[in-house]
């Protein structure tokens, strides 16, 4: 038997456990292990290779190892809390979708209308760490509005592989994504979701990225967000969420759309190609910092609702309209240390091609040691010019030509920013991404 051919049981560290749930109580030896597995070969889940490498190391949980694609649903639902399902290298796991009723709408006015949905993959009731070999080739297809979908799960991990094939469901009330969570605690680190290009025409929203609902606390981290057909990330009622070093690319609605009464932390992400930026709606609260919020159709960065928006050291460049938006009279927060640069370059839709538009109420908001420079119809919009006032300048912000938006030697950025604010090293903040303690990290 080759190394990494498929042999038929689980390991754990109490023994050998067959799917049917029968244990033989043999301890771990190897060579005993292979002959065991030809005479099991029947169950297909556990590499010889991770074998060896488990065989000696006490576990926490068990590894259970997934190289064909057909049973990933029947391994998840065996799988015990605290357990990890390592997926098998070029390898795909095609979903066999469930239909089922939501009981409760994410995005509605009222939340227990409902919904009719379908889920591809589910972890309900359960811890597990999801983990794949490759995060190019490790790929679930979910065939289904609610990709992977976690309820009740707290402690879960997806980690390394690709989330793609979703097929959107015909009720729109169905919050279809990706990845789905509800009542769940969540990290999603190194994963791909990609490709969740299918929509239908009598249906507005698509499938979005990941969907963060009641109760779901999640950890989006060094993700490709890449051409789905709704919101990259989005929060509905009571969810809180950190998304770092993410790439959020080309789809419709918003980047990272925070609603209801969400929470959001959001820094070193790259948002473009969406049809707006990064909002924050309702009553939701959004830390947005060192952002890279360019070519949107729409708005860079906004605010509405009662919500609160704190944005520092992004950089809000070359978007459709406007660059940012205080966009209600209830809205609060602040907006510091950013370069708002070069927006406007379509006819007007949802805002003015300038700057700054402001169509709230400005006391509500600090507005400081900002670049606002070269917008296609002025810097300022339904407020008076803010240039030399509390730091904010219009000067050519001085980027580099390498595309990384650092600041060359002789910016006007560099330590400009507010004073309260420091460079890792100690020093007054630059403007823009490289500056503050959260700044751009060179990769």
């Amino acid at each position: 038997m080759a190394r990494g051919d498929v042999i038929g049981f689980f390991v754990d560290r109490r023994g050998i456990r067959r799917p049917d749930g029968a244990t033989d109580n043999i301890y771990l030896d190897p060579s005993w292990a292979i002959r065991y597995a030809f005479a099991m070969s029947r169950w297909s889940v556990l590499t010889v290779a991770t074998l060896v490498a488990f065989a000696s190391v006490p576990l926490q949980g068990r590894v259970l190892t997934v190289e064909r694609g057909s049973n990933l649903q029947s391994v998840i639902n065996f799988a015990s809390s605290g357990d990890t399902i390592v997926l098998g290298a070029n390898k795909t796991f095609e979903a066999k979708p469930i239909a089922f009723i939501d009981p409760l709408c994410g995005n509605c006015l009222d939340p227990k209308a409902g919904a009719k949905a379908s889920y591809g993959f589910i972890v309900k009731d359960k811890a597990l760490t999801i983990i794949g070999q490759s995060r190019q080739t490790s790929k679930l297809v979910t065939v289904a509005g609610y990709g992977v979908y976690f309820e009740n799960s707290f402690g879960s991990l997806l980690k390394n592989l690709t989330i793609t094939g979703g097929k959107r469901d015909a009720d729109g009330n169905a919050t279809d994504a990706g990845v789905v969570v509800r009542n769940s605690k969540l990290r999603i680190e190194s994963v791909d979701i990609r490709d969740n290009t299918n929509r239908i025409d009598s249906v507005v929203v698509g499938i979005g990225g990941v969907h963060s609902r009641e109760g779901a606390e999640v950890t989006i981290s060094d993700c490709n967000i890449i051409n789905n057909t709704w919101d990259g990330v989005a929060l509905y009622r009571g969810a809180i969420v950190t998304v770092t070093d993410c790439v959020i690319k080309d789809g419709r609605g918003a980047g990272i759309g925070v609603t209801w009464d969400g929470t959001c932390v959001a820094y070193r992400n790259e948002v473009t190609g969406f049809w707006k930026g990064i909002g924050s709606f309702g009553t939701s609260t959004v830390i947005a910092r060192n952002n890279l919020v360019h070519d949107n159709l729409g708005w860079g960065i906004i605010a509405t609702g009662a919500s609160t928006m704190e944005a520092s050291n992004n950089v809000v460049y070359h978007n459709g309209n406007c660059g940012i938006a205080p966009w209600s009279t209830e809205a609060r927060g602040r907006f510091i240390n950013n370069i708002i640069a070069e927006n406007g370059w379509r006819d007007q839709w949802v805002c003015p091609c300038v700057g700054v538009w402001n169509y709230g109420d400005w006391a509500k908001w600090r507005f400081n040691n900002n670049i606002v420079w070269r917008n296609k119809s002025g810097e300022y919009q339904d407020i008076w010019d803010q240039t030399g006032m509390n730091g904010n300048q219009n000067v050519d912000p001085k980027f580099t030509s390498d595309g990384s938006f650092k600041l060359s030697s002789d910016s006007p950025g560099l330590h400009a920013g507010d004073s309260t604010i420091f460079n890792i090293d100690g020093s007054v903040s630059h403007v823009g991404l490289w500056g503050g303690p959260q700044a751009r990290r060179p990769k």
